[in-house]
């Protein structure tokens, strides 16, 4: 079952109408509440459950929900604080608040094959406040599939520091910092390595294998807006047997010495307004690498390109992953990735390529969804010309087009510039509303997708917003 160990979500706000006790229901100008979510999986513990006005109200008051149960009894399967009488439950508030809170606690687990929840629905607010939008929860016990919800991606702005991998199932998300890793060791069945493409990253294979050999710095193999080579990268859609690093060899004398590029990270500073700077930092240098197999383990050889000593490390696979991820500036293996079922979309940057006449040329991509089709997630686009996004039903999916292609949102869901004065394109966030996207969960939950922003109200990218919500 999946635990709670990653972030909950930022939930992006519906959009509301609102005021104080007094004031408002005297002016008649009304506010709004809602729960922030549809839905909740509560693996073990407590959790607090999010309901949000509009805008700030202007006195204190209460919200009163009432609650129904499925195969669950309060006190013995699960609490709340505030408590509950009856079945009610009153929740303050004080004046300003934008946002009220509850804890439910989980007592007790929930047996394979159970069906669990508490249904929770809003009854009464003692301010002039429409119950609008999501006004009701349920809280799953077991473990059940999110009904949906609107999220931001907290990617860092518009250097875009973080990965984020969203688990659509759950309704939870993690960070990790894009500098945080260089390598990715497979833990399927093949022995492949992986370079984080969110930091145009190039190996090259060199004709030896004496890691103690000085190795020089090779500046063809610098990656940017269509330079480098495509055969020096991973192949972008994610075919874990097309690697720029060959498949580890059982004959060590196969497995040749590798140059490294560590790539560019973000800037320092923040760009202007439409820019992006993720990959505007200072060069990170270079590594000599050689990977051989120990065992049913990997062993890392590296070291600095003038040095003619090296490090070594064993890795161990861990099925319950994509990868175990190790960092030359830790020296030590991180922790990226969730579990490999246990999330769906990562945003990211990415070391794409675009196809020219006779060859294919690395290109570098910021604002990019990258799907977890290792993970065995799938997506595919649909067009609004076809179908809109809220009459999209399940009886719509078409199965034949979910691929293993990683980039199938990739980014589809938006572009950078405008036609300017004089037919010149302008450099300008535009986000494609003409699209949606269908997801498929590691778990053959079905959702539909769409992107709501991508930039802030100043213009500055990094700031990725969407909705989803569960086919059935």
């Amino acid at each position: 079952m999946k635990k709670l160990s990653v972030l909950f979500l930022s939930f992006a706000a519906l959009v509301f109408t609102g005021c104080s006790e007094d004031d408002e229901k005297s002016s008649g100008s009304s506010n709004s509440v809602s729960f922030a979510n549809p839905s909740l999986y509560i693996a073990e513990g407590s959790s607090q459950v999010q309901l949000l006005f509009s805008k700030a109200v202007k006195g204190g008051g209460t919200i009163t929900l009432n609650y129904t149960t499925t195969n669950v009894a309060y006190g013995t399967d699960f609490t709340t604080i505030p408590g509950a009488e009856g079945n009610a439950i009153e929740i303050p508030f004080e004046a300003g608040a934008t946002e009220v809170t509850f804890t439910f606690n989980k007592l007790l687990p929930a047996g394979d094959g159970e069906t669990k929840n508490v249904k929770f629905s809003i009854t009464d607010v003692s301010v002039n406040a429409a119950i609008t939008g999501n006004s009701s929860i349920q809280v799953n016990l077991n473990e059940a599939p999110s009904l949906g919800a609107a999220i931001a991606a907290e990617v860092g702005g518009a250097n875009q520091p973080n990965q984020v991998y969203v688990d659509l199932t759950s309704g939870m998300m993690r960070m990790a910092e894009r500098v945080s890793w260089d390598l990715g060791f497979y833990s399927g069945d093949q022995f492949r390595v992986a370079l984080n493409s969110s930091l145009r990253m190039s190996a090259k294979q060199l004709n030896t294998t004496d890691i103690n050999a000085v190795v020089a710095p090779d500046e063809s193999m610098l990656i940017g807006q269509g330079n480098g080579d495509a055969s020096q990268i991973d192949h972008p859609a994610g075919d874990i047997s097309q690697t720029a690093i060959a498949e580890v060899s059982d004959n060590d004398a196969d497995n040749k010495v590798y140059l490294i590029n560590l790539g560019n990270g973000p800037s320092a500073s923040t760009p202007s307004s439409g820019t992006e700077g993720s990959s505007a930092g200072p060069h990170r240098g270079w590594k000599k690498i050689r990977i051989l197999k120990s065992g049913s383990d990997y062993k890392l050889q590296y070291a600095d390109i003038n040095a003619t000593t090296h490090q070594e490390v064993i890795l161990s696979k861990n099925n319950a992953y994509n990868f175990v991820f190790f960092s030359f500036t830790a020296n030590s293996t991180v922790q990226v990735e969730p579990q490999a079922n246990q999330w769906d979309i990562n945003f990211t940057t990415f070391t794409n390529v675009i196809e020219m006449p006779g060859a294919a040329i690395p290109y570098y991509y910021p604002d990019f969804i990258v799907t977890n089709t290792k993970g065995g997630a799938r997506s595919y686009m649909v067009l609004t010309e076809d179908f809109t996004y809220d009459n999209f039903t399940l009886a719509n999916v078409d199965d034949s087009k979910f691929t293993n292609d990683q980039r199938n949102i990739g980014s589809n869901w938006r572009s950078t510039s405008v036609m300017g004065p004089g037919g010149i394109p302008v450099s300008q966030f535009v986000l494609k509303t003409d699209r949606f996207f269908i997801v498929k969960d590691p778990m053959g939950n079905i959702y539909k997708l769409r992107m709501t922003g991508g930039a802030s109200e100043s213009g500055e990218r990094g700031f990725p917003k969407f909705q989803y919500a569960l086919l059935q």
